[in-house]
């Protein structure tokens, strides 16, 4: 399970569609609607958002506003859009996640990794507000 930090328009098609799922996953999790993944470190950042069921449905928005831009059929009726939240990422963990991604896309799309490799200014998540640090303590580095 990742919730990307980066901006959903840097993910390929099969990147883009697991995101959704696993969001939607993740919005079941915090409404308790399922047993599993509770415990899962991606979901730090939401339960510490002063509303994360908010939090996870404004996250789930931004990629379905991807999808749509790319065409795809995503269910709206899945979230709710709550009004603007920001939740803060660390320069690092956007450095990290771009490189992970990169690493992914090298093998199975190698078009957008050829695409994205030289890219100077990365770019969160819309909802996510960048400071300075290192990777995120939750972050599972490889």
């Amino acid at each position: 399970m990742r919730f990307w930090s980066i901006h959903p328009k840097y993910l390929d098609s099969k990147g883009l569609i697991a995101l959704w799922r696993e969001a939607l996953l993740a919005k079941h999790v915090l409404e308790g609607r399922t047993k599993g993944y509770r415990n899962h470190p991606q979901l730090e950042r939401f339960r510490s958002s002063p509303r994360p069921i908010a939090a996870i449905n404004l996250y789930l928005s931004f990629v379905y506003e991807e999808a749509l831009t790319r065409g795809y059929n995503f269910d709206k009726s899945k979230f709710r859009k709550p009004k603007p939240m920001n939740i803060k990422v660390t320069r690092g963990q956007l450095e990290y996640e771009f490189s992970h991604l990169l690493g992914k896309l090298k093998t199975r799309e190698v078009k957008l990794y050829n695409k994205l490799k030289n890219t100077k200014t990365i770019l969160p998540h819309p909802m996510f507000k960048v400071v300075p640090g290192e990777i995120e303590a939750w972050e599972r580095v490889r």
